[in-house]
Formats: structure tokens, sequence, C-alpha cells
């Protein structure tokens, strides 16, 4: 008896889905091009390497930006082993952020989208396209024929109505600058979201 979840697309199939979010995810933690080729190639191999440790087709996504965060932190760290002058900018070590909250960050990456989803249709495309597609909205306000501070105006709306979907549903817990670092179901909730 077959699982409805297992996995079954092929690596042509998964990179065809994900290779441009991937690269725009990897350009907002990366300034040069040449190191988003690199950096892009190989999550690809490591993608080849380790696909058919994905049991389950909902995950795939989350696993890919783990993954690729993974591969940005190695190439941030071998940078700073590399260049021990200290000419790394404080704002290249970003990373550091990142170990501490990854496991709680892919958990949580998975609970958005149907959170999206119950968003009215104007609000989730443009939540689906920035937040999950990693387009920028500097793009999307070209692609749509609208101002830059349109789209971000709406963008930021449609992000407050998000939070309110989750509030329904969980306590979040945030740090000084307002980032997500724990989410509790409420006792007594009342959606179907998560």
């Amino acid at each position: 008896m077959t699982n409805a979840n297992t996995f079954s697309l092929s690596l042509e199939q998964v990179w065809a889905k994900y290779q441009q979010a991937l690269k725009a995810f990897l350009y907002s933690k990366v300034s040069q091009p040449d190191d988003v080729d690199d950096l892009l190639q190989e999550i690809l191999l490591k993608t080849y390497q380790n696909l058919e440790t994905v049991k389950d087709s909902d995950s795939i996504k989350a696993w890919l930006f783990q993954l690729a965060n993974r591969t940005i932190i190695d190439f941030y760290r071998k940078r700073a082993r590399d260049q021990r002058d200290s000419s790394i900018d404080a704002e290249e070590l970003w990373f550091a952020e990142l170990d501490q909250n990854t496991e709680f960050k892919q958990q949580l990456a998975q609970c958005i989208e149907p959170f999206i989803q119950a968003l009215p249709e104007k609000n989730a495309s443009l939540l689906l396209a920035v937040d999950i597609e990693g387009q920028s909205q500097k793009e999307l306000a070209l692609s749509q024929n609208k101002s830059y501070s349109t789209i971000k105006s709406q963008v930021q709306r449609s992000r407050e109505e998000l939070k309110k979907l989750f509030e329904e549903c969980c306590h979040l817990s945030l740090d000084k600058n307002g980032s997500v670092i724990d989410c509790d179901l409420k006792p007594d909730r009342s959606c179907d979201s998560c």
C-alpha cells in the first residue's frame, strides 16, 4: 500500500518548480552574482544527492529552503575563515542568528501557506509571490504596473491580516525586532488552518 503523500517528483520537476524562488532567495542573502550561481549549483548537487530522503511532497519546499539556508551559512563561515582579517561586514554574519531558530522557522514555514490561502485572493497572491516565491516587491510592482509604494503598502496590510489569522489560532512570541521566535497553539483555538 502506497502513502498518498509519498514524494514522487523527479529532480528535474523539483528544480523546474523551485529554481527561480531559490535564486531570488540567494540574491536576498548574497550580493555577488557569481557567488549566487555557485551556491545555486551547490544546492542543485545537494538536491540530487539527497532528494530521495524527502518522503513527503508537502515538505519539499521547506526542505529545499532549509538546504539553501545551510548552504549560505556554510558559504559565509568558509568566507569568514578564509578572511580572518575581519573584512567581512557584520551584516554578512546574519547566519549566526539563523542557527538558533532554524528548526522552529522550518516548522512555522510549513504552517504559513494554509494561512496565506485563507486570506482574500488579492492578499494571498501578494504574499505568495513575495514571501513564499521570493519575488521582490519592486519586480511585482513592475509586473502589475503599479507603484512600488503601493505594492509595499499592500504587502504590509496583507502581512497584518496574516498575523491576525495566526493570532486567532496561536500565541506568538516575538523578539525585540518583532520577529517570531516561538508559537504555541491556543487551547481554545477555533481555526482549521494548521
